[in-house]
C-alpha cells in the first residue's frame, strides 16, 4: 500500500463506534433508539474518547511524515536554482506566453542546479566517466550510488543512470532501475525511450553523416484562419531541408477557423508522408482549442477540424483518444472511422513554455549525437549561426555524448558568446551532458536545462 493510498483512506469512513448518532429517519443508521442502561451508555462515551484520542494520533502522524517528505527538495523534481542564476533570469525576463522559442524564465522551470552536497560526487565522478566514453563504469557507479541508503534520495544520480541506460541501449538494465525508483518516491517511473540516433552514432558508421544545424520552424500565434503568415511559415517548414526535424509552435494560438485547421493539416499530413520528425510545441493546448469546436452530429465546422485533431492524436502517438474521436468523427459524417496508423517516426510534443527577450522563431541549433575531438567544424557552424543573432538556443535533444576535449573547446566558445552580451541556452539535454558542463562552469553564464522525469 502506497504512502498517499494510506494518508487518504484517513476519513472515508467513520470509526466504528466513534460519535455514530441514531437517526429516526434512515433505517440504515447506526441502530434503533433504545432506552440504554446507564453502564452500557458509560461504556460508549468511554469508547468515543478512545475513538477520539486514536483519530488525533493519526493526525499527529501525518502531519510528521508530510513534513519529512515534503521538506525535502528531491520531491520537487527538481533543486532550487542558485541565488546568482535567480538573479540572472530575473533580469533577463518574466514568463510570458511562448511565441518563439521556449527558453524558460518562469518560477516551475527555472535553470538546473548544481547537484547537492550529498551527491556533488558521485554526479562529478559519473560525468567524467561518461565524458571519457567510460560508460560501463559511469553506470556502475550510478547504480551502487542509487541502492545505498545515503544517496537513494538524491534524484539527479538516478536521472543520469535513466540517461545512460538509454544511450547504451539497455531496456531490460532501465525497466529494473524505474521499478525501483517508483517504488523509492512513489510516482511514475519514466518510460524507456533509447535515443535513436545513438545506436548507430556510438557504433555505426562515421560521424560525418550527422547533421547539425538550425532547425525550420513554424510559430503560429493568435488566431489560425489561413492567412498569408500562417501560410508563409507553414511553407518555410515543408521547404526542403537538411534538417531531420521540423518544429511547430503552437502554445500561442488563441482560435482557430475551418480553413486554417484545413492549412494546418495539409502541412502536416506531407511532412508525416515524407518521413519527416516533427516536434509540436504545445500541442495538448491546440487540441484544448480544438475540442470545444466538435460536437458528435454537428457538421457546421465541416471535417477539417475533425480530422486535424485526429492528426494531433496520431503525431503523438495517442491511440485510445485517436480510436475514440475516430468513432465520434463516423458517427456525425456517417463515413467509415480513419484507423490508427502508427507514424514511423512519433512527434515529440512538448508543453507550453515561457520566452526570454531577444530570441527569434526559429533560433534553435540542433546538436548532433555524438560531439568528439575538436569539433571545429561544428563550432564554426554555430558561430555562423549565431552572427547576426541576439540569441543562441542549442538543442540538445539529440545528444548522446559529448567527449571532454569537445565539452571543454564548447564551453569555451558558449562563455565567449555569453560574454559578448547574448543570451546563450542549451535546452533538453541529457543529465550526464548538462552535469559535465556545469562542471566545467557553463552554468555560470550559460541557462542549462536537462531535459524532465
Amino acid at each position: 500500500m502506497g504512502l498517499f493510498d494510506f494518508l487518504k483512506k484517513k476519513g472515508d469512513a467513520p470509526i466504528a463506534g466513534a460519535g455514530a448518532r441514531p437517526r429516526h429517519d434512515n433505517p440504515l443508521a447506526a441502530g434503533p433508539v433504545t432506552r440504554l442502561a446507564l453502564d452500557t451508555e458509560a461504556e460508549r462515551e468511554r469508547q468515543r474518547e478512545i475513538a477520539r484520542a486514536t483519530a488525533a494520533k493519526i493526525d499527529e502522524i501525518e502531519l510528521e511524515m508530510t513534513s519529512a517528505i515534503f521538506d525535502d527538495d528531491a520531491w520537487s523534481g527538481r533543486r532550487p536554482p542558485a541565488a546568482a542564476v535567480s538573479r540572472t533570469i530575473g533580469a533577463a525576463g518574466t514568463a510570458s506566453t511562448d511565441q518563439n522559442t521556449d527558453m524558460l524564465l518562469g518560477p516551475d522551470d527555472l535553470p538546473d542546479a548544481a547537484a547537492t552536497p550529498s551527491s556533488a560526487l558521485v554526479v562529478e565522478e559519473a560525468a567524467i566517466l561518461y565524458a571519457n566514453d567510460q560508460l560501463d563504469a559511469a553506470a556502475l557507479l550510478l547504480r551502487t550510488s542509487v541502492r545505498e541508503p545515503g544517496g537513494a534520495g538524491e534524484r539527479l544520480p538516478w536521472w543520469m543512470l535513466f540517461d545512460l541506460y538509454q544511450i547504451m541501449g539497455q531496456g531490460g538494465e532501465f525497466e529494473s532501475i524505474a521499478i525501483d525508483y517508483a517504488s523509492h518516491f512513489e510516482t511514475s517511473p519514466p518510460t524507456y525511450h533509447p535515443f535513436a540516433e545513438t545506436a548507430r552514432a556510438l557504433t555505426g558508421p562515421a560521424l560525418d553523416d550527422q547533421f547539425s544545424g538550425a532547425v525550420p520552424t513554424a510559430s503560429l500565434s493568435g488566431r489560425l484562419d489561413g492567412d498569408d503568415d500562417a501560410r508563409a511559415q507553414l511553407a518555410r517548414a515543408q521547404a526542403a531541408s537538411p534538417s531531420p526535424l521540423v518544429r511547430f509552435e503552437f502554445q500561442a494560438i488563441t482560435e482557430v477557423t475551418p480553413p486554417g485547421c484545413a492549412l494546418l493539416l495539409e502541412a502536416l499530413q506531407a511532412l508525416r508522408k515524407a518521413g519527416r520528425e516533427l516536434v509540436l510545441v504545445g500541442a495538448d493546448h491546440l487540441v484544448a482549442v480544438l475540442r470545444p469546436m466538435l460536437a458528435i452530429g454537428d457538421r457546421g465546422t465541416g471535417a477539417a477540424p475533425w480530422l486535424l485533431l485526429l492528426e494531433l492524436l496520431l503525431l503523438t502517438n495517442r491511440e485510445k483518444d485517436f480510436e475514440e474521436t475516430a468513432m465520434d468523427y463516423c458517427v456525425t459524417f456517417e463515413v467509415s472511422p480513419p484507423s490508427f496508423e502508427a507514424p514511423p517516426h512519433s512527434a515529440v510534443s512538448l508543453a507550453a513554455v515561457g520566452v526570454a527577450q531577444g530570441a527569434a522563431a526559429g533560433d534553435r541549433f540542433l546538436l548532433p549525437a555524438v560531439i568528439q575531438g575538436s569539433s571545429g567544424a561544428l563550432l564554426a557552424a554555430i558561430a555562423d549561426h549565431v552572427a547576426d543573432r541576439p540569441a543562441l538556443v542549442l538543442d540538445g535533444s539529440r545528444l548522446a555524448r559529448i567527449d571532454y576535449a569537445a565539452a571543454t573547446a564548447l564551453a569555451a566558445q558558449l562563455r565567449t558568446l555569453a560574454q559578448d552580451g547574448r543570451e546563450v541556452v542549451l535546452r533538453d539535454l541529457n543529465h550526464l551532458a548538462a552535469a559535465l558542463l556545469r562542471l566545467l562552469g557553463v552554468g555560470e553564464q550559460v541557462r542549462l536545462y536537462a531535459h524532465k522525469y
